[in-house]
């Protein structure tokens, strides 16, 4: 009789943390804050809760076997939303696409670094925003636990800034680090 094959071989190249397949997709359910910095000109210490929700797919293959950076590239979407806690409370909702590296390590642990440019509507105004519609960019990294072989346990810390990229004035934006902490589903 002939032997049945999986109708999906698995979302590792060849086993837990050696790499991803082609294709393979995620979904994360993140929590977390930013700790606003007074920095580039910024007035006043914004303090954020944040919650995330994001969507990637594998763009190819493992590249750079047999070097120590070798990983997969990772396309993302990324809508988050909270409020502002500090000094007041204020709304805000952002969407935002990514490029991840996720580095293949041969372990459970998988650290990425990210780096994503987006749009976001605040209630914060001035004397560091001017309008609603402000653009966010983030960088930073994090790694995945992998619990099983498709969920992980994750953990951010990126470096986020808001403005309106000089449409408006004030402009001095928003800056802080945000951090997450949450799961990350492989499919």
């Amino acid at each position: 009789a002939p032997a049945l094959q999986p109708a999906h071989p698995g979302l590792w190249e060849t086993g837990i943390g050696e790499g991803f397949r082609p294709g393979t997709q995620s979904l994360s359910l993140m929590a977390g804050g930013l700790y606003g910095l007074p920095i580039f000109g910024t007035q006043q210490r914004h303090d954020l809760a944040l919650l995330s929700l994001s969507y990637g797919r594998m763009l190819g293959p493992v590249h750079g076997e047999g070097h120590w950076w070798h990983g997969n590239w990772e396309f993302r979407g990324e809508l988050f939303s909270g409020a502002q806690v500090s000094p007041e409370v204020q709304p805000l909702v952002g969407l935002t696409p990514h490029i991840r590296y996720n580095f293949a390590t041969g372990t459970r642990f998988i650290p990425y670094i990210d780096v994503g440019a987006g749009v976001t509507a605040v209630g914060i105004g001035p004397p560091d925003l001017s309008n609603t519609f402000e653009f966010n960019l983030q960088g930073g990294g994090g790694v995945h636990y992998f619990l099983r072989d498709n969920l992980a346990l994750s953990f951010d810390l990126h470096f986020l800034h808001i403005s309106c990229a000089g449409l408006s004035h004030p402009n001095l934006g928003l800056n802080g680090l945000m951090g997450y902490l949450g799961l990350t589903w492989f499919f």
